[in-house]
């Protein structure tokens, strides 16, 4: 009888070994809780200086401003994809987004287009329909979702210290500046996609100089986080 017991009791132990180390092995038992996942979100910008960023940190820029400002507790962006180039017009940006390689979908998309168009006096019916094919391309690259397009409107360049020492006309470039942007706002209407209109924010730059990079043209990094303060609370409320 007392070997039966021996014999029970080392069963019993050995049992209760087995069971732990099939629970350490084995971590989907109820006892485990596992880690909330994290929604992260794909982005592609399209534009020019303005969306690279010229003359400041690649993490100053709006687009890696506005990924790091919409990262949450639940969700994050992945680092943006950007096709962009500072003196791209229109038709440059077209051929570029043709040649680049990218996902066949993004989560939501940027797009700032048509500073160097005026620049260069091209005509503007013909922004008109490059940026519109821009815009749609846009909205096919978001999905075919138009409300994850956002268009930003073209800053005033004429307010800085580059269009003061370049002997143009000042108000003759604001005025063609609201020209080009009532265009792309037009368009923007049109395929039912969100517009930002940062240009008088551009043109508080006649009285503040912290919003001007050093090079003297291009929006400093201050300027940025403007932007992408008004920015984030549009994109947020279409991404949920």
């Amino acid at each position: 009888m007392k070997s039966l017991l021996i014999v029970l009791l080392s069963a019993t132990i050995g049992s209760g070994c087995a069971k732990k180390d099939n629970e350490a092995q084995n971590p989907n038992n109820a006892t485990f809780k596992p880690i909330s996942s994290v929604k992260t979100y794909t982005y592609l910008a399209l534009g020019d200086s303005y969306t690279i960023g010229e003359a400041v940190m690649q993490n100053e820029s709006f687009p890696y401003q506005l990924a790091q400002v919409l990262k949450t507790d639940s969700s994050a962006v992945e680092e943006p994809k950007i096709i962009a180039k500072t003196g791209w017009t229109t038709d440059e940006l077209i051929q570029n987004i043709k040649a680049t390689p990218l996902n066949p979908k993004y989560d939501f998309v940027t797009l700032l287009i048509g500073v160097n168009n005026q620049y260069r006096n091209y005509d503007i019916e013909i922004y008109r329909k490059e940026f519109a094919a821009l815009l749609q391309t846009a909205i096919n690259y978001a999905g075919g979702k138009p409300e994850r397009v956002f268009v930003i409107s073209i800053p005033d360049w004429g307010v800085t210290t580059f269009a003061k020492n370049s002997g143009r006309s000042i108000t003759q470039i604001a005025k063609e500046i609201d020209a080009y942007n009532a265009i792309n706002k037009e368009e923007t209407g049109k395929m039912q996609a969100n517009y930002l209109d940062i240009t008088p924010i551009s043109r508080e730059a006649a009285t503040n100089i912290s919003l001007i990079a050093s090079d003297g043209l291009h929006p400093s990094a201050q300027m940025y986080m403007r932007w992408v303060e008004k920015l984030k609370p549009l994109v947020a409320l279409k991404l949920n």
